[in-house]
């Protein structure tokens, strides 16, 4: 026989409640105008963070003024500058579905389970999660490393499956892509003169990895690249670019698609900067040489989610 309490008789607290909550619509909608979560900030990371000193991992961490578990740089992003003395290893082993490097400096080798290979510097190559991966360094290696841990960490997510192989990007072919888009007829034209890296499993999004896009672009010499933006955070390193280069950034436009108030990054070789979302952000190179930027954003993520709204000034 069913028995039924009355509700009007029951003491037991109903626990899928506590945590219930209700907001007004037009106060609640837009939680960063309403300054309930923080803006991605600006901020400079120095190459005299990885220029000497033990074996490391350098977290470039904002994790504080997003308000977010650390390290992240991004709301959905980890950047790092890795420091690998002649003779070490550094084991990487993040809960990540994607992980990219760049070779600043060195030599050495990176071995994912049973995949192996040497790398060398202006190399590029990627992995997942799920395995751990050591790097090794013949000589004193430096690297720009940037993985989506962060992104798993809000998701709550664990056991990663892997969507990719590790993948190879030598310096060599890297930089004949480059130069084959710079000296087309029309490169002058365009709002930038840059190869995205691509791989085979990702057709639709044409990105390094499902999460991760990774950008190697040039800024000739005496050239203004003019502003564009984009909803995804762009983690920029300078790969080279002496005194007189430098980047505009800013959230506004006038009337000749000049970046209103700007902040100024001067570039040096071997340093990051964070663009937030949204910013407008122009490239100035005053020198007689070429410049090199290497951008890593989670736009890869952002352009399968159709999100990305990138925009160009021409």
């Amino acid at each position: 026989m069913l028995t039924r309490t009355s509700p009007a008789l029951c003491t037991e607290p109903n626990v899928a409640t506590v945590d219930a909550r209700y907001f007004e619509y037009t106060s609640s909608a837009n939680p960063i105008g309403a300054k309930l979560i923080s803006r991605v900030p600006f901020r400079n990371f120095a190459p005299s963070l990885y220029a000497d000193g033990a074996t490391r991992v350098v977290p470039l961490d904002l994790s504080a003024e997003l308000g977010c578990p650390g390290p992240a740089t991004g709301p959905g992003l980890s950047a790092n500058f890795l420091r690998i003395n002649a003779g070490d290893a550094l084991t990487l082993d993040p809960n990540a579905t994607s992980q990219v490097c760049y070779v600043i400096s060195g030599a050495g080798s990176v071995k994912q389970s049973e995949t192996n290979f040497s790398f060398s510097v202006g190399d590029f190559f990627t992995f997942p999660g799920g395995h751990a991966t050591v790097l090794s360094a013949a000589a004193t290696t430096t690297l720009y490393y940037v993985n989506d841990a962060p992104l798993l960490t809000y998701l709550g997510t664990t056991g990663v499956h892997a969507r990719f192989a590790p993948t190879h990007y030598p310096a060599a072919e890297a930089q004949a892509a480059l130069r084959a888009v710079a000296e087309q007829a029309n490169a002058g034209r365009r709002n930038r003169i840059s190869v995205l890296m691509g791989n085979a499993n990702f057709p639709q999004t044409r990105t390094v990895t499902h999460v991760l896009w990774a950008m190697f672009g040039i800024v000739p010499p005496n050239s203004v690249q003019k502003p564009h933006r984009h909803q995804s955070i762009a983690l920029d390193f300078i790969a080279s670019g002496k005194p007189g280069v430098y980047t505009l950034v800013g959230t506004e436009l006038d009337r000749d698609g000049n970046i209103v108030n700007p902040t100024r990054v001067d570039w040096e070789a071997g340093m990051a900067f964070v663009t937030p979302p949204g910013h407008w952000h122009a490239h100035f190179n005053e020198t007689n040489e070429n410049a090199y930027v290497i951008p890593i954003q989670d736009a890869g993520l952002q352009t399968y989610l159709r999100t990305l709204d990138i925009r160009f000034v021409h």
